[in-house]
């Protein structure tokens, strides 16, 4: 790359870089966590292979039920590093041992909730792709498995739908065979379902396996940092999707291949104070942050029929913060009262039909600081 000169544009290819409810109940989490601040700077990058095999496993259980939940990714400013999970909706998954199924490999017998949009085809399925990495991981090859996919978020919404089914993919085929795998070999195994899905990117599959917010340090190698936002602090999304898909390829798109310093400094920075504010526990600075992107969202906005005046409402109503959840066409915004949340929804509904004559479902939630677990198990 050049040197870099003040007002200079910076080369950006957004389109070819980086390729690759409430808590539901009876949902424990999976045995492997991070600590807080824990990277991934031992992880081989894209560019290496290893070959470690290892004991193949039997399984634990005949079959097993996971959750994960929905994320939003971006947050703004934090395009592709930044992003965190979301409390009470999110993708099923059913694995169990199946003998009709070839050793080694994965069959996905059903799909709910997809509109008969997905495919049973686990090579082109985000949930077969991720659950065949970790078989591959396991060394898994005297046993076949089935996948039930229970899809509880809109495709195409902006809210993580294939890191969902990946995470709880990943998870599902790792309790069956006991829990062997880390939480960072979890977050490679969706990452190279996300790479063949949507692009190599983790803002939505690393909190969607970990919970919480997450910042993406470094892609490689793949280093990943948890960011702790305080248990005693209140915090709420106002999730608002409306009637329209905005496929992530259309969206990325649509983003400039270059920006000027100024914009790369302003971005920077309201990154930077997003973080702080996550740590610190202020809702208030999160949301301003949040609200702040100066590259992607003047971009992607257009694209979401009304989304400038629902944004507007959302502030007016007292929000926080509001912007683009992903590549959208969901905008979330901020807030610190589950009540004023449901008010702040009900006005950008409103606006979603008066700017873009769009009909909209407003949801209030809160962070998900789990991630994907299990829901239930059947012994052997």
């Amino acid at each position: 790359m050049a040197a870099i000169c003040y007002q200079s544009p910076i080369k950006l290819n957004f389109t070819t870089s980086n390729p690759i409810p409430n808590n539901p109940p009876s949902l424990y989490p999976i045995k492997t966590r991070f600590s807080s601040g824990f990277n991934l700077s031992a992880v081989p990058s894209k560019t290496q292979t290893t070959h470690i095999t290892i004991p193949e496993p039997e399984p634990v259980f005949a079959s097993v039920k996971s959750f994960a939940p929905a994320t939003v990714a971006n947050l703004g400013p934090g395009f592709d590093f930044l992003g965190c999970a979301v409390d009470g909706i999110g993708d099923f998954i059913t694995l169990r041992v199946d003998s009709k199924v070839k050793p080694g490999e994965v069959s996905i017998s059903d799909i709910s909730g997809d509109g008969e949009k997905l495919s049973k085809d686990p090579l082109s399925n985000c949930a077969g792709i991720a659950a065949i990495s970790v078989m591959k991981m396991l060394n898994i090859q005297s046993v076949g498995l089935s996948i039930s996919l229970e899809k509880g978020l809109p495709l195409g919404s902006g809210l993580g739908s294939s890191a969902a089914s990946a995470a709880a993919a990943a998870v599902a085929v790792n309790e069956l065979f006991g829990g062997k795998l880390s939480v960072s070999d979890l977050v490679l195994a969706g990452l190279e379902s996300e790479t063949k899905v949507s692009g190599y990117h983790a803002d939505n599959i690393a909190p969607a396996i970990m919970g919480g917010f997450v910042l993406i340090r470094s892609y490689d190698p793949l280093e990943l940092i948890e960011l702790k936002f305080p248990l005693e602090k209140d915090l709420f999304f106002v999730l608002v999707n409306p009637e329209f898909e905005a496929p992530t390829k259309k969206m990325r798109a649509a983003l400039p291949n270059e920006v000027t310093m100024s914009h790369h400094i302003w971005n920077s920075s309201q990154a930077g104070a997003l973080v702080a504010a996550i740590l610190q526990g202020d809702s208030r600075g999160l949301g301003k942050a949040l609200s702040s992107d100066k590259i992607v969202e003047p971009k992607r906005g257009p694209l979401i029929p009304g989304m400038q005046g629902v944004k507007k409402a959302a502030l007016e109503a007292g929000a926080f913060g509001c912007t683009i959840s992903g590549a959208g066409p969901t905008l979330v915004a901020v807030t610190d009262g589950e009540e004023r949340g449901r008010e702040i929804g009900e006005r950008m509904v409103e606006a979603f039909m008066k700017e873009g004559k769009l009909k909209a479902l407003a949801m209030v939630k809160k962070l998900d600081r789990v991630g994907a677990r299990l829901v239930s198990s059947n012994p052997r």
